[in-house]
């Protein structure tokens, strides 16, 4: 395979300028052996398979690009980020991926997308050249003006991860009033609108993002048409959405804090949220089997005893058969969840409980 596959790299630099047939046959062989595993890409990128592939996505030719993008993103998928890292600081590069994502068809833009999705989870370097260019602009545009399965799910990928990548992101291109931001929001209600359960869990995830983000980006979606959704679909939907969904709106409900402090609360989303029902549906999240949405569940449910006002905090959970929830990690194999679980039980519904009424 390895002269095979140095053969191939050979004929790519050779063809590149002289036969673009050629070039592209290439290119779909090493993207199919890039696509093996990681220990094949090692040996591509050791063997300057790179270099020649990128410069492939510079011109206008679209068969050409769409099947050297298509090779780049197996190439580039990780998990090493030197790869990701180099491929951004080929000259011209970024410049011919905004200008195929701004006016390239469906069909190259969608490979394009995937480069930006493993561009921007593998490298902290890509992902700041691509915030601090137009490339986010361009992904809500594809969002606002694309019904193509195929290229809204890279296309939210890439903007959950350059939004969760960078700060940057948030701080300086998100901001309440500014064109881009109204966009995106209205784009992330169409696809929570779908009936494509894979639109609606990316969506989410974006959303959580950016309510993960500055008190602003939290009132942002807090005050728009999302939340509405947000909370129907906490109830309605299949598990893996409403576990995304859960994420977004116990975001809304907490300010950014340091390290290893304690969250502190944004009382007035949790008051509405919970008097919007929203309770329950994280109680069903403590009930599950999934470790990682029990305690999402579990987290929540400290927020409502700890901050609903006049006490009535420990009756919202007990009406909701929250205590029985938490009762069965008493003994439960995860020490996080079991110590979790018991502690809230035993601070909030111990032996005084009730005494004062």
């Amino acid at each position: 395979l390895y002269p095979a596959v140095s053969s191939a790299i050979i004929f790519l630099f050779c063809a590149e300028k002289s036969s673009l047939p050629v070039a592209e046959q290439c290119a779909w062989a090493l993207g199919n052996v890039a696509g093996e595993g990681e220990g094949l890409r090692n040996v591509l990128l050791a063997q300057g398979a790179l270099p020649p592939l990128a410069r492939m996505m510079l011109p206008n030719k679209g068969s050409t690009v769409r099947t050297a993008a298509w090779a780049l993103s197996n190439l580039i998928k990780g998990p090493d980020s030197k790869a990701a890292t180099e491929l951004i600081r080929v000259d011209g590069v970024l410049d011919a991926i905004l200008r195929h994502l701004r006016k390239a068809d469906e069909e190259l833009a969608t490979e394009v997308a995937w480069v930006v999705v493993y561009l921007s989870a593998l490298s902290d370097v890509a992902t700041s050249m691509l915030v601090n260019s137009d490339v986010l602009q361009l992904l809500v545009q594809r969002l606002a003006t694309s019904s193509s399965l195929q290229l809204l799910i890279p296309v939210l990928r890439s903007l959950g991860n350059l939004i969760a990548g960078d700060s940057h992101a948030i701080t300086a291109v998100f901001l309440p009033g500014r064109e881009i931001t109204n966009n995106a929001i209205e784009v992330l209600v169409k696809c929570l609108k779908s009936e494509h359960r894979v639109l609606k869990k990316e969506a989410a995830w974006v959303l959580s993002n950016i309510a993960a983000g500055s008190i602003e980006h939290k009132q942002l979606i807090y005050s728009s048409e999302v939340v509405p959704l947000l909370l129907r679909l906490l109830t309605s939907a299949p598990f893996d959405i409403r576990k995304e969904v859960a994420y977004v709106l116990g975001n809304l409900c907490v300010a950014p804090a340091q390290i290893n402090e304690k969250p502190q609360l944004i009382l007035g989303h949790l008051v509405s949220l919970v008097g919007r029902g929203c309770l329950p549906g994280f109680i069903d999240l403590v009930r599950s089997a999934d470790v990682e949405a029990a305690k999402l569940g579990l987290q929540f449910i400290e927020l409502v005893l700890r901050g609903m006002p006049n006490g009535e905090g420990p009756k919202l959970v007990e009406r909701e058969d929250g205590i029985d929830a938490m009762e069965r990690f008493q003994f439960h194999e995860n020490e996080d969840l079991r110590n979790m679980a018991n502690g809230l039980v035993d601070r909030y519904f111990g032996e005084n409980y009730g005494l004062d009424e």
